[in-house]
């Protein structure tokens, strides 16, 4: 197969196959070598800002000379996202020859009568074989939905297990209580294996210390009292965090959006956990408190309150958190900016509520309504009318995604311009604005 061929048939697994169990991914493994035993994982789950976490950590990593898996999703414009070698995304070449021995024991476990992998499954198991190839030393792999039944936790023994922010969503599979779902994501944890969480919530942080205490891991919670934004301007923010034993430093972000402070601190309180972990090998020489600062000055996490060009961010934000978060940052900017909003979502999301929450707290300049592409997709008109019946005074319905960021651009005017509501509609303006760029080349 070339790579278009290979990109085509991971795209049409969801077709043919459902989920399996942990045991047959551990079985996929153990075919290919047991690849994930060859370097360290850093073991990240979480509701929100899991993929941000994971950013963080894997940008100071790479600043402190670590060679760095990550292990993502979704993408956004193209499958080789998912897989990135100290901060850039695999070539074509690397994701073919991955490809290839994935499918090769693929093909080998239904020929016995196994399922074939899952989507995610597949591409997991790619992951692993891909980082062991290419001589990675720690690896960040992030959950992709849950933990507990997650791909990613067949990783035995990782360095260390990382839990975000946790809030209602996937409560078709996850459990329909705060409690069920942060049970599902401390399935992650480890016997004896340290874990850092974000304790924002009492149930969750009842759910994660009980998990912990029954396998003997040491815990290591953030609380809000230990980070505060200094300043939080167009350009980025500015926080104090209290490191504990290196007492209170200044940290610099390139985000714009407040809750990723939480992230960050996040991400800050498990690297310094990670420098006293034998197991860690040489990273208390080489991960400094300065070094952990410019790699976080440094990095990119595509689609997450994004500025991809100069008062113009993206944000995937699409469940009930992720909406109240993006809201918080628009309503900051509301104060000095009018406010332009391109927006779009898919079937399954109560879009209606998410509508009525944007229109209720901000007061939009103009709002354009656009549609991805793909069988998921709710009609411009119908969201055109939506914030209309809520009172938005201005709205624009443009089907097409690439005009419609253009009408939006022109309503934007001396402004901001949030683009949100699903991480498609974010994809398809990224792979519109590369395709722009080829163009002009």
């Amino acid at each position: 197969m070339n790579y278009r061929e290979a990109e085509q048939y991971i795209a049409d697994i969801p077709k043919f196959t459902t989920k399996n169990k942990p045991e047959h991914t551990k079985d996929a493994l153990r075919r290919l070598g047991n690849p994930e035993n060859n370097f360290k994982v850093l073991h990240v789950a979480g509701t929100n800002g899991k993929g941000s976490v994971c950013a963080f950590l894997s940008s100071a990593l790479v600043e402190a000379g670590c060679r760095t898996g990550l292990f993502i999703s979704p993408h956004l414009v193209k499958v080789n996202e998912r897989f990135q070698i100290n901060n850039e995304m695999i070539t074509d070449e690397e994701f073919l020859s991955g490809f290839n021995r994935v499918k090769e024991i693929a093909d080998e476990m239904v020929a016995e009568g196994e399922p074939h992998p899952t989507y995610f499954e597949f591409l997991f198991l790619m992951g692993m074989e891909i980082f062991r190839s290419k001589g990675v030393e720690y690896a960040v792999l992030e959950t992709g939905l849950g933990g507990r039944l997650d791909a990613t936790n067949t990783i035995e023994h990782p360095l260390i297990s990382v839990i975000a922010s946790i809030s209602l969503d996937h409560t078709e599979i996850l459990g329909d209580t705060i409690e069920e779902i942060a049970g599902e994501k401390a399935g992650i944890i480890k016997n004896q294996i340290p874990v850092v969480y974000n304790c924002n919530q009492k149930k969750v942080e009842q759910v994660i210390e009980q998990k912990a205490s029954s396998v003997g891991s040491k815990t290591w919670p953030l609380r809000q009292p230990d980070y505060q934004i200094l300043e939080n301007t167009a350009k980025g923010i500015d926080f104090s965090f209290n490191t504990g034993y290196y007492g209170n430093i200044t940290v610099h972000i390139p985000y714009i959006a407040a809750y990723q402070v939480e992230n960050a601190a996040l991400a800050f309180l498990t690297l310094l956990t990670l420098r006293d972990i034998p197991e860690a090998g040489t990273l208390k020489e080489r991960l400094t408190v300065e070094t952990i600062k410019n790699g976080f000055e440094k990095v990119r996490w595509q689609g997450r309150m994004e500025t991809i060009l100069p008062q113009i961010i993206v944000d995937g934000a699409h469940n009930e958190d992720g909406i109240t978060r993006f809201l918080e940052t628009a309503e900051h900017f509301s104060k000095k900016y009018p406010l332009t909003l391109l927006f779009s979502a898919v079937i399954e999301k109560n879009y209606k509520e998410m509508i009525h929450r944007i229109v209720d707290r901000i007061q939009w300049n103009s709002v354009v309504v656009t549609q991805i592409n793909g069988s998921r997709v709710v009609p411009a008109k119908e969201l055109g009318e939506i914030f209309t019946e809520f009172g938005c005074s201005r709205v624009l319905t443009e089907p097409n995604v690439e005009q419609a960021f253009e009408l939006a651009r022109k309503e934007k005017k001396d402004g901001l311009l949030f683009c949100a509501g699903s991480l498609y509609l974010v994809g398809e303006i990224k792979e519109y604005l590369e395709s722009k760029e080829a163009d002009h080349d």
